[in-house]
């Protein structure tokens, strides 16, 4: 009998439960809770644990994240059991809603559908110039999964396509780029910046004023990745400089976002609430079913993430 600890940060485990007796029913799945006794587990299935979590994390022969980042977990560092193996989620049913919700807003920008409902509520009839669609480059910073995903939605619309990636990759229809000296010419030629990075050390901050000011005057800004990676000081001072001409945010530093933040009243910002990709539990469930199995028979599988990189 395979037996496995979970952890829902929402509390909302029941579901999860009742998934993993239809998936795996020789399964045996216990609630972790705080200042209960745990006995031995093979395998912790946890979303944002709490750090009172890490010794029974510690007991594990691997630990699956119910989601495509890690650093709700890595963020406990060196208090983290080092010889347990961390597994995040694949697609799993989050890459086409990634890729709908990009989509969505690329083409409102394009198509300048948030002008005109501005333009609807002050009772204006202005028809608008189109953006020229060879000048309107889309970059993807950050061409994992999710990224790719992405890049591969927008690429019926014939939009100038660019990435970039920590290391070197090649993706049919996109100019790619690459490392510290690929990111300035990636910023410099991207007119809408759509962020999908890993939160890491290294992309803590990176669309900071100095990069944002190297887009294109006018450029438009999509965060889906993580609210800490963008200043957002700086984002408001380019948003009321003209420099970024709006932008659309799903993710924040501080969630939900607090009702006194400035984000609020600026109407070139679209908010979100962390919505662009949910966990599909279902779907979830059955890839780490599947993966279980897999480590069970010794196989190897994918999604294991590299501490030293942070995804």
């Amino acid at each position: 009998m395979t037996r496995i600890l979970l952890h829902r940060a929402d509390g909302k485990t029941d579901a999860w439960v009742k998934d993993f007796a239809r998936c795996m029913p020789d399964a045996e799945v216990e609630i972790w809770r705080a200042g209960e006794p745990v006995a031995p587990y093979d395998y912790a299935v946890v979303w944002s644990p709490p750090e009172a979590m890490l010794a029974d994390l510690a007991k594990v022969k691997a630990i699956f994240l119910t989601g495509a980042g890690a650093d709700g977990l890595l963020k406990f560092g060196d208090a983290l059991p080092p010889n347990v193996p961390i597994i995040r989620l694949g697609d799993a049913g989050m890459g086409v809603q990634m890729a709908e919700y990009v989509a969505h807003a690329v083409l409102r920008y394009f198509r300048r559908f948030d002008e005109y409902e501005a333009q609807a509520r002050a009772g204006q009839w202005l028809p608008l110039p189109q953006h020229p669609k060879e000048d309107f480059s889309i970059g993807v910073l950050g061409m994992g999964v999710l990224g790719t995903r992405v890049l591969e939605a927008l690429a019926p619309f014939g939009f100038p396509l660019r990435g970039w990636s920590r290391t070197e990759k090649t993706l049919p229809g996109v100019q790619c780029y690459h490392g510290a000296d690929g990111l300035d010419t990636f910023l410099r030629g991207s007119r809408v910046l759509v962020c999908m990075l890993p939160l890491t050390p290294d992309t803590s901050n990176l669309v900071d004023r100095s990069n944002m000011s190297k887009l294109p005057a006018g450029a438009y800004l999509i965060n889906v990745a993580r609210g800490a990676h963008v200043a957002e000081p700086d984002l408001l001072t380019l948003i009321k400089s003209g420099h970024i001409a709006a932008a659309t945010l799903d993710v924040f530093r501080n969630e939900p976002l607090p009702s006194q933040h400035p984000f609020w009243q600026e109407p070139r910002i679209t908010i979100t609430p962390h919505i662009s990709a949910l966990t599909l539990r279902r779907e979830s469930v059955q890839q780490i079913v599947e993966k279980i199995g897999r480590l069970n028979k010794g196989e190897a599988v994918d999604g294991v993430v590299d501490r030293t990189q942070g995804y």
